[in-house]
């Protein structure tokens, strides 16, 4: 395997570009870390990435880490939405460590600006950030490291700390200088790039956390697609993902696993749908009819006949077929509104800082 002399978290944003760039431009060869998870990552760019900015960038894949982080409550908490992001720094930085040896490298490197986000990248955030993720002596920070202490590459002359800089703050104005210096000239337009911190998102997202209680990462996957409707009946749940067009009918045929039943109208143009039950269970009759009957109502085809339609329902071998009425959704529905997955979050935040309060 190839080696290098550092590893650098690289998002795809600017900070990311910039910090791998000016460590590339003081003689460092340096790899790029484009880390994915059904939340951000867009490893289809890594190509273009690779082009525009002469960066060699591998994926890696902390789907499921990041899912477990989630399900059992960030140690750090939440931002404004859904958003983990110190204990998703501290995540990446940790599997960015554990990756040195493979690769031969000496150090980390990390895009962060020193007060540009008020939740992640403060003074005292950035500390329990490397503390935490046990980067200490490893992890340099190029856009501020003149505004934090020397680490101990800048203090053995790995590093000429001279040549690093002292950009904060929430503008960008230190930013497109330092483009300009090193000749970055595809600048991308400033974003989250991370979907815990859309409202949209954790609307679809929430379900799973309160249902399952161990999900994984394709559940959030198949949460990022299409339609997404709930039936709640007593203690139960069920959940009903339905593609909106083409392109989303043929990802949720691509993201159905063993267990899953896939519905599709036998008579009609319409949408693809799965049910996903929970690991190891399975739907009851009156539930798959529901849902049947729910995805012909979206069929506009089906409902202007005005007759019953028949939905097929496959579930690995075994196929079964319901004729149903397709008028209305029949108790499915739509996510909670953001307002109501906010007050249940709050209420979940409130009950665990209660439980740890306890122990």
């Amino acid at each position: 395997m190839e080696e290098y002399d550092a590893l650098s978290l690289f998002s795809g944003g600017l900070d990311s570009i910039l910090a791998s760039r000016l460590m590339q431009s003081l003689g460092h060869k340096i790899l790029g870390l484009h880390f994915v998870s059904p939340f951000f990552g867009k490893p289809e760019q890594i190509p273009l990435w690779t082009r525009e900015y002469g960066l060699p960038i591998v994926p890696v894949d902390v789907g499921q880490e990041f899912v477990d982080l989630m399900a059992g409550f960030p140690g750090h908490g939440f931002g404004k939405v859904l958003n983990p992001c110190v204990d998703c720094k501290i995540l990446m930085l940790r599997r960015a460590k554990a990756l040195l040896p493979a690769y031969g490298a000496k150090f980390l490197i990390s895009g962060e600006v020193l007060g540009q986000r008020p939740m992640s990248q403060r003074a005292d955030t950035l500390n329990t950030i490397r503390n935490d993720a046990e980067v200490r002596g490893l992890l340099l920070r190029p856009l501020s490291a003149r505004l934090l202490p020397p680490t101990p590459m800048e203090e053995s002359g790995l590093v000429d700390r001279e040549k690093l800089y002292a950009i904060n703050g929430r503008g960008r104005r230190g930013q497109f200088g330092l483009a300009k210096i090193l000749g970055v000239t595809s600048i991308p337009a400033q974003a989250g790039g991370c979907r815990l911190s859309e409202k949209e998102s954790a609307r679809r997202y929430w379900p799973l956390l309160r249902v399952f209680s161990r999900p994984l990462a394709g559940d959030f996957e198949l949460a990022n697609v299409g339609r997404q409707l709930w039936k709640r009946e007593g203690g139960a749940a069920y959940w009903l993902t339905m593609g909106r067009d083409r392109q989303s009918n043929e990802r949720v045929l691509a993201l159905a696993r063993p267990g899953d039943y896939l519905l599709e109208a036998r008579d009609f143009p319409g949408p693809q749908g799965l049910c996903r039950p929970a690991p190891g269970s399975s739907w009851p009759e009156h539930a798959l009819r529901e849902a049947a009957a729910c995805l012909a109502s979206f069929s506009s085809k089906a409902r202007q006949h005005g007759q019953p339609a028949m939905v097929l329902v496959r579930r690995g071998e075994e196929e079964r077929e319901f004729s149903v009425d397709p008028a209305a959704p029949h108790g499915f529905a739509e996510n909670l509104s953001w307002e109501r997955t906010r007050e249940e979050r709050n209420v979940w935040i409130r009950n665990v800082t209660a439980a740890d309060g306890v122990m």
